[in-house]
């Protein structure tokens, strides 16, 4: 994560109000230890058994609420920017995470409206002014609507906790006025058959390879000579 971090990159988006990494895009386009973590058995095998065994790649990043300062991130639907920008014709897409830092109630937490998948897809409208990272949100009638009835749902949890959640289900996260930075890894894996069919957005957020991903060994990243990293030595 640090190495990624440090890079000038357009695929490092910044805060808007500070000079601090917001979300690193393209993470296994751009290092090699992030082109096996989305290799990684205990990622590929669970999107396997629920969205069919032939699933590509979409996107792989690192969103992260700064202590004080982290952006909120609006109510929204994966399924309206892969949709309206990308051309994949339906939400069949599984977003995958996991916590890189304890996730607590205090420190943006992700926030989902239970079962609003089966509302299915909303409308949405195009933000470019709440944040440095313009995109398609749920307007705040539709959240209303659909969350009056249903619970709303707080990711917490320690380090290492894994989340998988479906391109329909609304969700977003408040601000970290918190002491402590959170960060979580996210892939994003859609059936080959529901590839996108738009190249709007560049590949480092939405990726252009269409190869089912195939699923490495389970200790892919714990062998340290396979990932090209010398052990410190006294």
């Amino acid at each position: 994560m640090d190495r990624v971090f440090s890079e000038e990159s357009a695929a490092n988006v910044k805060e808007k109000n500070s000079n601090v990494v917001r979300t690193a895009f393209g993470l296994h386009l751009r290092d090699e230890v992030f082109g096996k973590l989305v290799r990684h058995p205990r990622f590929v095998e669970p999107a396997q058994q629920i969205a069919g065994p032939d699933l590509y790649v979409m996107q792989s990043k690192i969103n992260v609420k700064e202590a004080i300062t982290g952006e909120m991130w609006q109510w929204h639907q994966d399924f309206a920017t892969h949709h309206r920008d990308d051309g994949v014709p339906e939400p069949l897409a599984l977003n995958l995470h996991v916590f890189l830092d304890d996730v607590n109630e205090f420190n943006g937490p992700l926030y989902f409206i239970r079962g609003s998948h089966r509302a299915g897809a909303s409308d949405a409208h195009y933000d470019t002014v709440t944040t440095s990272h313009p995109w398609w949100v749920v307007p705040t009638e539709v959240v209303r609507k659909v969350g009056e009835k249903r619970d709303l749902v707080s990711a917490t949890g320690p380090a290492g906790t894994a989340l998988i959640f479906g391109d329909s289900l609304i969700h977003g996260s408040p601000p970290n006025l918190s002491p402590w930075t959170r960060a979580i890894f996210s892939l994003i894996l859609d059936p080959v058959a529901n590839r996108y069919t738009k190249d709007k957005r560049p590949e480092h957020i939405h990726h252009r390879d269409v190869t089912p991903v195939t699923a490495l060994d389970d200790g892919c990243l714990t062998d340290m000579s396979r990932l090209g990293v010398r052990k410190a030595t006294a």
